[in-house]
């Protein structure tokens, strides 16, 4: 297929401003919610519906995936629609809503066969991108119901409020690849005006909780070379963690301390337990391997030296992934006819379901700008032009690579 799919900016702009409003938070375009919260399945059964309007089949599998499907072999386009706690309004709905645009569009010009779909949970509340980890088959079924998220919550209780709605697995054979667009959440694109990002690479990600058990204690009564304090130990880990680190990273790798549990979490008390999550990201699976180990090596020896037990739950993380050559070689194209000479190849820095989709099929990303490089915040935004024009250029490519 050669021509561009006539995709219709205004009913998209409006799709992504009606999506905004389930679950917003009140503070500018931030959006609250969360996989599984009441506002992601009211969002779902929003999407359920526009995706039956536009003449396709609605879809959910068993983890709530939302598919738009349509006829025999097609291309899929999407992203997500769940956020993070505090989210904002374009991280990953961008790239749903486009992949609806560009479907509709299609279908509305009799072709080319273009399927939609919003993946489950890829925030993380439960894990790693766990909707389309577990329809990748990278995680079983099983396994995903039994992860937990802060609050002790099961994936599977959670997933089970989805009720009927959770159907049959949808068989990957049907796409012939997969294409997503995204808001870049960094500050490249926005720092040099450029307009488009075609993602060369996607890094690859660890994230694991780690606990220091110390021994719970008054605060005003214990002296401080008695105490087996777990926060301390926490804090020594993570100082003593930067200095190991110097020698192994690059100014790409990042690693974070996002969520501290104290208990009992009160003012007089020595804290007795400290449980955090810890979560590093690089693109070369060595240095994530090395790092993992001092990782653990510093953590038993803080623990050791203080007199405390450590402990360390599952491993979850997804490798680094290369793009499709040929998906990449399609967006570049429809970048360089959309904003010529505005655009540039990069790697993301953030983890996305085409991280897990690649295992499947061909597939690849295209990024737009984000304003002041903010993002997982309620401040996101992107200016509706860029939006625009990655819409056109997402459409471009996939009039390109749909069969």
């Amino acid at each position: 297929m050669t021509n561009d799919i006539p995709v219709n900016p205004d009913r998209f702009l409006a799709d992504l401003h009606a999506l905004r409003a389930i679950g917003a938070s009140g503070v500018g375009k931030g959006v609250v919610r969360p996989a599984y919260s009441p506002a992601d399945i009211e969002a779902r059964d929003w999407f359920a519906a526009r995706i039956r309007n536009a003449g396709l089949e609605p879809r959910f599998d068993p983890m709530g995936n939302l598919f738009g499907l349509a006829e025999g072999q097609s291309l899929l386009v999407g992203s997500h629609t769940d956020t993070q706690p505090e989210g904002g309004w374009l991280d990953g709905a961008l790239g749903a809503v486009a992949g609806l645009e560009i479907a509709r569009a299609a279908r509305e010009a009799g072709g080319p066969a273009v399927s939609c779909v919003s993946f489950q949970d890829e925030e993380g509340r439960f894990g790693v991108t766990t909707g389309s980890a577990a329809w990748a088959g990278l995680l079983a079924q099983a396994e995903a119901d039994a992860l937990t998220d802060h609050s002790g919550v099961t994936l599977g209780d959670a997933r089970a409020v989805m009720g009927d709605r959770l159907g049959a697995p949808v068989d990957p054979g049907r796409f012939t690849g997969f294409l997503e667009m995204h808001i870049e959440q960094g500050p490249v694109l926005d720092g040099t005006t450029e307009a488009l990002g075609v993602v060369e690479a996607i890094v690859g990600i660890r994230d694991m909780v780690i606990t220091f058990d110390g021994q719970q204690n008054h605060a005003g009564t214990t002296p401080m070379h008695l105490r087996r304090d777990a926060f301390q130990a926490l804090s020594a880990f993570n100082a003593t963690l930067n200095e190991r680190f110097a020698n192994v990273v690059t100014p790409a790798t990042v690693w974070t301390i996002g969520h501290v549990a104290l208990h009992p979490d009160a003012s007089s008390i020595v804290p007795g337990r400290a449980r955090f999550s810890m979560q590093w990201r690089d693109g070369d699976p060595d240095r994530l391997k090395r790092m993992e180990t001092i990782i653990r090596d510093t953590a038993a020896e803080v623990a050791e030296a203080r007199g405390l037990e450590v402990g360390f739950g599952p491993m979850l993380g997804i490798e680094p992934v290369a793009m499709d050559a040929g998906l990449r070689a399609a967006l570049r194209d429809a970048a360089e006819a959309m904003a010529p000479g505005r655009w540039r190849e990069m790697p993301s820095g953030a983890l996305h379901d085409a991280s897990n989709v690649a295992r499947l099929m061909p597939s690849a990303m295209l990024f737009v700008p984000s304003i002041g490089g903010i993002s997982h915040a309620f401040e996101e935004d992107t200016a509706e032009a860029d939006l625009v024009t990655g819409l056109r250029a997402l459409a471009h490519a996939a009039a390109a690579a749909a069969p």
